[in-house]
């Protein structure tokens, strides 16, 4: 008997495995990264965590599927930000559902708690992620909250004993830590939704991203992890590393619609520039790139875009750029 797991890498995860692989059921846990999970790479974390509960690992790249079918017409819409939370659950469920005959897997796994997150934990909620999943066979089981649900296809059957599943429901993780020190596990991430999407500032640059663009690509949309995101007065979009690892993450994005500006032998921070702004937002977008650097006050530098030379002076503070902040 095999299960496949979706597996954030959070803590309910780790325990929902715990529970299904001690029961002697092989697990795989699949990581389905949509593209909004995390600003950095922590597959190998996963994986190690994944190693604890007892389950195999692999990582699912649906990033492309999820930006075209899910995050801009999701059938129930959106939480308090730009969290599609109903959609996007059914559509990992989708994803591997459609994995089991392959991996040669009986049913689904996933560590969600009854009543924990408020748009997507609750049981009406948890219908409509079925239903829209087209769980037809009733093969999706969360090991956690399985008591306070109706029975499963796994359970009915008996290739999972309820018995030795969870009752958990509501916000409180007493039980959770209780379970986390009796399999043993010291390593796991504290909870805090972990996705982009439901963070405020996150959710401003990609409105306006969509306000703003007649073609929206993965690259785009993987630009707005990182630095300050600006929108000018013509429509040009720029972009300003805050620190020197975001300078590098992105100097490493490719993005066809953007062009470096370059500062020569000044230091500062990387910015990127729509590469059809105007003439005035070009200009703009000067000024503001040598005001995130060590310029001198009322001092010309040269800088470059588009392999073309310009001179500019910075402004005199960083208050007069606040006005064209997204975020």
């Amino acid at each position: 008997m095999k299960a496949l797991a979706l597996f954030s890498g959070g803590l309910d995860s780790m325990l929902a495995m715990k529970l299904i692989s001690s029961q002697g059921i092989e697990v795989k846990a699949l990581n389905i990264n949509i593209g909004f999970g995390s600003r950095t790479d922590k597959s190998e974390l996963m994986r190690k965590r994944a190693a604890m509960a007892g389950a195999s690992f692999e990582m699912i790249d649906v990033q492309n599927e999820y930006l075209s079918k899910v995050l801009f017409n999701p059938k129930f819409g959106y939480g308090k930000h730009y969290n599609p939370c109903i959609d996007c659950h059914a559509f990992m469920f989708k994803t591997a559902l459609s994995m089991l005959k392959d991996e040669k897997a009986s049913f689904i796994i996933t560590g969600e708690v009854l009543g924990q997150r408020p748009m997507s934990q609750r049981g009406d909620a948890m219908a409509k992620v079925k239903a829209l999943a087209a769980d037809e066979e009733d093969l999706i089981l969360r090991p956690m909250c399985a008591k306070n649900l109706p029975e499963t296809k796994p359970e009915r059957l008996g290739w999972v004993d309820r018995n030795k599943l969870e009752g958990i429901s509501g916000r409180s993780r007493k039980r959770q830590l209780e379970l986390a020190q009796e399999f043993g596990f010291e390593d796991f991430e504290s909870p805090g939704g972990g996705c982009l999407l439901t963070l405020e500032s996150f959710a401003k640059k990609l409105r306006d991203l969509k306000d703003n663009s007649n073609e929206i690509e993965l690259s785009d949309t993987q630009l707005l992890k990182y630095g300050r995101h600006l929108r000018l007065p013509n429509g040009a979009k720029m972009i300003v590393g805050r620190n020197e690892l975001e300078n590098q993450l992105l100097k490493a994005l490719k993005n066809n619609k953007f062009e470096e500006i370059k500062l020569f032998d000044l230091v500062g921070a990387y910015s990127l520039l729509s590469k059809d702004s105007s003439k005035e937002d070009l200009e703009l977008a000067l000024k503001i790139a040598l005001t995130y650097t060590k310029a001198e006050n009322n001092k010309s530098y040269e800088l470059e875009f588009l392999d073309k030379k310009f001179t500019s002076k910075a402004f005199e503070n960083k208050e007069m750029i606040s006005k064209y902040l997204v975020s």
